[in-house]
């Protein structure tokens, strides 16, 4: 067992996580953020991606314990003030969220990409997402979406995160 220290969705959290366990079980079940899904626990899926320090991670294979300190922002974090983001607007505006399981991890996989990169070419929107598995849509609507939130994302739009 290990003490460590989570900023989750601009939120401390303090607890004890056993050695083996997964950040997607501390997320899901200790802290209740569910739209970090569970799916193979392979990472070959991307439907557990969230964003640890500003780089998108699967949580399925990151030890709660070496995140000790660190930032991450799950899909319930990403709006604000009650709005949603702009790449989650985008995504229903294009029709890109299908039967939607996907959604989480693929918007956040987005989100990382938009952070370093806030025009990015069809071709860089590929590769960002390439780890995340969409049976529904086909990958055109939700490139075509993560296009126009980064036509539409105004620069405070962004949620910083710290890089460790």
């Amino acid at each position: 067992m290990k003490n460590i220290t989570l900023k989750v969705n601009g939120k401390i959290c303090e607890l004890e996580v056993r050695d083996s366990e997964l950040l997607i079980e501390t997320l899901r079940e200790r802290l209740g953020f569910l739209g970090t899904k569970y799916s193979c626990l392979e990472g070959d899926c991307g439907v557990c991606t969230v964003i640890v320090d500003g780089k998108n991670v699967l949580s399925c294979l990151m030890l709660s314990a070496d995140c000790d300190g660190a930032e991450v922002l799950t899909i319930e974090g990403l709006g604000k003030d009650g709005e949603p983001h702009q790449l989650q607007k985008s995504f229903v505006e294009k029709g890109a969220v299908q039967c939607g399981f996907c959604t989480p991890g693929m918007i956040l996989a987005a989100k990382a990409l938009l952070d370093k990169n806030p025009d990015p070419t069809d071709k860089e929107i590929e590769k960002a997402i390439d780890g995340n598995l969409c049976r529904c849509t086909g990958y055109m609507k939700i490139v075509e979406a993560i296009k126009d939130a980064s036509r539409k994302i105004k620069p405070n739009d962004q949620i910083s995160i710290s890089k460790r």
